[in-house]
């Protein structure tokens, strides 16, 4: 029975979405659940699985191909994966031995074009691809490996000339991509930022020492009763929190000639994954307990990573706390997340010396970033605001008694 396989429906902040790749292929057997095509959108990259076992009876959507919500992509025939293999290896010509004496080898079309160019052999190649296809980096590899040309077929009256161009032992080797969904998206929110606010950095500097102490002492309870590690994040989402709770300004967002101040604090936290860029949301961060903040902070990791995580998870946000330190940054000027007003970088931790009531102490110092809407925020207000976060994490204890 035919079935149409359409795409996810997206939500509204979601035009379109483009055909990533296909899993499958025309005729190819596949079970219940396996996995189909991926549907790439500005946001996240969506699956489509097959509805039950059988196979793709006709592909409608090619790869890069813009797709719309709940738009037919193919045409999925359940329990016929069996009886489509069966002509495919039917129609495979036979050819007598008179004729060749091995098979001829498939090759793509790069690779035959490098192939024709380097005046290869295509039987001499062992294909490493899918069903022994011949690939690029198998001509490539092949052509490397192969002994230079002797001299001795050169013409005996033909003069010799020197050569005058320069040889490279290597390659030199490039490849053009098209830019992912994800990726351009990215691309074109940061520069809306930097053209449409008006926006500028303030920095300051904060002791970790109480914090760190605080969580030497405390992380081993912390994990038993919580079974999860307790991390430095979520002590900076409390203090952001109340900071945000403080100065509601720094919280809200420019609608036109309008300002929304939200009465929540829906804080993200930006994370790296293989696709880009992607900044999943912790809603009600004024309610959430370290705990809480932890624990979600890893679920969003582990979905970063898998490509898992959902349109939902990464749409709003009031503000949002980026973490340089883990890759080594000392020192950076985040970019805004537009409708937000304000953005925190965090940094390396790094020991260095400071003045304590006339004394020298080496102590683990942290900078911050504070990028903010000089449209919406007043330096006052910005660089009070990040005050309030050096002082409530310099003094763990006034995150908890709201201090």
């Amino acid at each position: 029975m035919a079935t149409e396989i359409k795409a996810p429906t997206f939500p509204e902040s979601v035009a379109d979405g483009v055909v990533a790749t296909w899993h499958k292929k025309i005729g190819e057997a596949c079970s219940r659940d396996e996995l189909l095509v991926d549907i790439e959108t500005d946001k996240v990259v969506l699956e489509v699985v097959a509805p039950a076992d059988g196979m793709l009876k006709e592909i409608l959507k090619n790869e890069d191909d813009t797709v719309l919500s709940e738009e037919v992509i193919a045409i999925f025939e359940a329990g016929a994966a069996a009886a489509a293999t069966a002509p495919e290896a039917e129609s495979a010509p036979v050819v007598s031995d008179t004729n060749v004496s091995a098979e001829e080898p498939i090759l793509s079309p790069a690779a035959r074009k490098i192939a024709n160019e380097k005046g290869i052999d295509p039987a001499a190649i062992s294909g490493t691809g899918k069903g022994g296809r011949v690939t690029k980096e198998d001509v490539v590899r092949h052509a490397e490996q192969r002994p230079a040309p002797t001299p001795a077929a050169q013409v005996s009256s033909a003069p010799r000339v020197e050569a005058t161009t320069p040889v490279f032992a290597g390659e030199r080797t490039e490849k053009r991509v098209p830019m992912t969904r994800l990726r351009a998206r990215v691309a074109q929110r940061l520069i809306e930022a930097q053209q449409t606010a008006a926006m500028l950095t303030t920095f300051n500097e904060v002791n970790m020492k109480p914090v760190m102490e605080l969580r030497s002492r405390y992380k081993e309870q912390f994990e038993k009763r919580h079974g999860i590690r307790l991390g430095f994040m979520s002590f900076f989402v409390k203090a952001c929190a109340e900071a945000l709770r403080r100065y509601p300004a720094v919280n809200a967002s420019i609608d036109g000639n309008d300002i929304v101040y939200h009465g929540y604090q829906d804080i993200g936290v930006a994370v790296s994954s293989d696709r880009g860029l992607v900044v999943p949301i912790l809603r009600n961060a004024e309610n959430m307990s370290l705990a809480d903040i932890e624990a979600k902070i890893r679920e969003y990791g582990k979905k970063a990573q898998g490509g898992k995580l959902d349109i939902e998870d990464m749409t709003g946000g009031t503000f949002t706390i980026s973490n340089g330190g883990v890759f080594g940054s000392l020192l950076s000027t985040p970019i805004l997340n537009p409708p937000q007003s304000a953005i925190l970088g965090m940094h390396k931790i790094q020991e260095r010396p400071m003045a304590v009531n006339g004394q020298v102490e080496i102590l683990p110092m942290m900078n911050l970033a504070l990028s903010y809407d000089h449209r919406l925020l007043d330096g006052k207000e910005a660089v009070t605001f990040l005050v309030t976060i050096k002082e409530l994490l310099e003094d763990p204890a006034r995150i908890l008694l709201e201090l």
